[in-house]
């Protein structure tokens, strides 16, 4: 039985120590390498009295680097969080008062930057560990002590308030979904993987955690290659890459430019995963027409659920204007349509819409330091008065279709998904409401042309490139408003609330 996702690197090591387990543009280590860094970086860990199962904060551009960073946290029975560089300094600040890390991991060119948030934080720069005379005796001891229900990791995901949200998850939750699709997609050490998510996304764990238990070959893509798909697609064939799981974003702008026209991916991919948000039959059945003979998966789930909880692979044709399920729920993982009084919906009930809820040992243990948060989502099973028994409301609208697979109907409440992230509305709306010229804002997410869209009423004129600098400064360029509308007054329904609806039509 295995309770540390640490075993997974130690043993693929050992049977393929130098073999190639991560290539970024600043070259490849294997998986020996990998191992080794880890271990060292862990001891330094340990050294400094942090743990255990204390916030090890990995502050680095998207790397190997930023992996090895990761598993150095698990091995020394800690979990770790990664922050962007991109990351506006006043949302880095929100998660460090959550957080309250002793131990920072970056690198030398990066601890200034990161100082001038963190004054008080312990740092590790990570050039500076050398695993050939590093002593890690203490690193083996505290790794064999590690138990499943350990924290592995805390994301941090958008907060109506402003404020984040650390979600936590267990070694067990990941060891769970990892043996899952390793499993489902035959994943092998013959295979490379494409990786398009930050690592700061839950996306990014599929691609992480499959190639560390398998031994496949991780290519962490030049984040440039995204908007230049002719090119992308080149990249894959040079790699021989066999396996992306990218956001259905990416996906969409290779097909909508018809990139797949000018390469042949013949006998190179084998797999096209997808999550994050929906993925028009348009443009899948553009990926299919050119390579009908490969896997496509449609997999859905929050990061309140490690990563994924259902999934689709697709096995019929759609015409382009049908919408793609989520499909059933995977092994070991159960969900439940709930309506507006609780009640089940069946599969036996076509087209009725209810409330996704999820339970197993997917689940999260809740959000990190915010226990009002963590139980109003992580709630008893209402069908449950026997024993206690949680589970997950998603906010997500499903219903049934008539091969008994879960369709996807938007969200019951303002948060959205795009550009592959969940973003609760109201995150940027108090971003907005800080800015001493703008009275009031409403945020509305454009669906049909995939953009947030922002009304306004101000004292003055606000010019879009000048909006557009100040709300980086507070939120991530993907929570950035595309359109800007200014109204002379906001509309409101009878409670005297905001009109959204009204506005919806404004778009």
């Amino acid at each position: 039985m295995q309770f540390n996702i640490t075993e997974w690197l130690d043993r693929t090591a050992e049977k393929f120590p130098d073999k190639t387990a991560i290539s970024d543009e600043y070259g490849q280590i294997t998986f020996k390498e990998y191992r080794d860094k880890s271990k060292a970086i862990a001891a330094k860990i340990i050294e400094t009295g942090c743990g255990p199962q204390k916030p090890v904060v990995v502050y680095m551009k998207k790397s190997a680097k930023v992996l090895v960073s990761f598993l150095a946290a698990a091995y020394s029975r800690n979990f770790y969080s990664p922050i962007d560089i991109d990351m506006p300094p006043s949302r880095v600040e929100r998660i460090l008062e959550i957080l309250q890390p002793s131990v920072v991991i970056t690198t030398a060119d990066l601890k200034d930057r990161f100082s001038a948030i963190c004054d008080t934080c312990s740092f590790i720069i990570y050039e500076d560990v050398d695993p050939e005379t590093t002593d890690i005796t203490e690193v083996n001891k505290t790794a064999a002590s590690v138990i499943d229900t350990d924290l592995l990791y805390v994301l941090f995901t958008s907060g109506s308030t402003g404020v984040p949200k650390g979600v936590g998850i267990r070694h067990r939750s990941l060891i769970d979904y990892i043996d899952w699709v390793t499993k489902e997609f035959d994943i092998t050490p013959e295979d490379n993987f494409a990786s398009q998510a930050p690592f700061y996304f839950d996306n990014s764990i599929l691609d992480i955690y499959s190639t560390l238990k398998t031994g496949a070959a991780l290519y962490i893509t030049p984040k440039e290659l995204f908007s230049k798909p002719v090119e992308l697609l080149n990249y894959l064939v040079q790699n021989n890459i066999s396996t992306i799981f990218w956001v259905p974003t990416e996906l969409i702008m290779v097909a909508r430019i018809k990139a797949l026209r000018k390469v042949d991916l013949t006998g190179t991919l084998k797999r096209v995963l997808f999550c994050g948000e929906v993925m028009p039959n348009k443009e899948l059945n553009f990926w299919r027409q050119y390579l009908p003979d490969i896997t496509y998966s449609n997999l859905y789930g929050p990061t309140e659920i490690t990563d994924a909880c259902t999934f689709y692979t697709v096995d019929r044709e759609f015409r382009d204007e049908e919408p793609l399920p989520i499909g059933k729920p995977m092994p070991n993982t159960e969900v439940l349509v709930l309506d507006d009084n609780d009640k089940l919906i069946t599969p036996s009930e076509t087209g009725v819409i209810g409330e996704l809820c999820v339970k197993g040992t997917c689940l999260a243990v809740g959000y990190y330091k915010n226990p009002e948060k963590t139980r109003a989502a992580f709630v008893q099973n209402p069908l449950n008065d026997m024993y206690e028994e949680k589970i997950y409301r998603t906010g997500d609208l499903v219903s049934y279709n008539e091969y008994g697979e879960l369709m996807y109907n938007g969200r019951k409440d303002f948060q959205i998904k795009h550009l592959g992230h969940r973003i609760e509305l109201g995150e940027i709306e108090t971003a907005a409401a800080s800015f001493d010229d703008i009275t009031r804002n409403c945020c509305i997410y454009d669906a049909k042309h995939s953009r947030i869209v922002i009304f306004i009423t101000a004292e003055k004129e606000i010019l879009r490139d000048d909006f557009r600098k100040r709300m980086e400064k507070l939120v991530p360029a993907y929570m950035v408003p595309e359109k800007i509308i200014t109204l002379d007054e906001m509309p409101l329904n009878q409670n005297g609330k905001i009109d959204r609806n009204k506005l919806k039509e404004m778009v």
